[in-house]
């Protein structure tokens, strides 16, 4: 069976004085996903969003909400985001002191757990809680703040965390995070990624939305 790919246009880089025409744009052009950047100015800096935004992006598309906490304790705050209307709920492991409740309590609420980790963290920090989740987020940037450049020493990771699943959990997917346009996308492609977060590839893109996710598409193999 063909791999499939997921493409999640991150809302961070959105023109947010027109948020439900960016989020059509995206949305016709072909996203499978709307990424929800969740920023405290604590465990990251930067401060964007909340579970009113989820709420409020819930009410513009029926699209899959792939909502990140970069938070310190999630736990505290999950309920809001799955009330809020967020399908996917991803969490740091660094963040959590009790990472494996936080999973469960995710899965509880009805939302598909989600595990990520900083550049600075190693891939077998992950190892223990695999079994517990749908996604891996790699962050290939440092968390905060849109329009970060790529750090290719991530590479080897994401095809780290590949084969962890793949012994583990093979029906969870690898999701990839930070600097991702038509130069870096068939790199992480080539090391097992099947999700993508793309914020200034697609919202700032020259040419327009449909445009900036027509030539990520382009770069699918196949």
């Amino acid at each position: 069976m063909p791999k499939q790919f997921f493409f999640s246009p991150s809302i961070l880089s959105a023109d947010f004085a027109n948020l439900a025409d960016q989020i059509h744009q995206a949305e016709d052009a072909g996203a499978n996903w709307i990424h929800i950047d969740v920023i405290d100015g604590h465990y990251a800096p930067n401060i964007t969003m909340g579970p009113f935004i989820v709420e409020h992006v819930s009410r513009i598309t029926a699209l899959p909400r792939d909502v990140h906490l970069m938070i310190d304790t999630p736990e505290r705050f999950i309920a809001d985001f799955a009330n809020a209307g967020a399908n996917h709920l991803t969490v740091h492991v660094e963040a959590s002191t009790h990472i494996y409740r936080t999973l469960e309590s995710i899965r509880k609420l009805g939302c598909k757990p989600g595990i990520t980790l900083n550049p600075g963290t190693p891939a077998s920090a992950l190892k223990p809680n695999l079994h517990l989740v749908d996604l891996v987020l790699v962050m290939t940037v440092n968390p905060g703040y849109s329009g970060q450049k790529f750090i290719p020493q991530m590479l080897p990771k994401i095809a780290e965390v590949r084969t962890m699943l793949d012994e583990i959990n093979p029906e969870a997917i690898v999701e990839v995070d930070g600097g991702i346009d038509v130069n870096t996308l068939p790199q992480v492609i080539e090391q097992g990624a099947q999700a993508f977060v793309a914020a200034s590839a697609i919202f700032k893109f020259p040419d327009g939305i449909a445009a900036g996710l027509g030539a990520l598409k382009a770069k699918l193999p196949g």
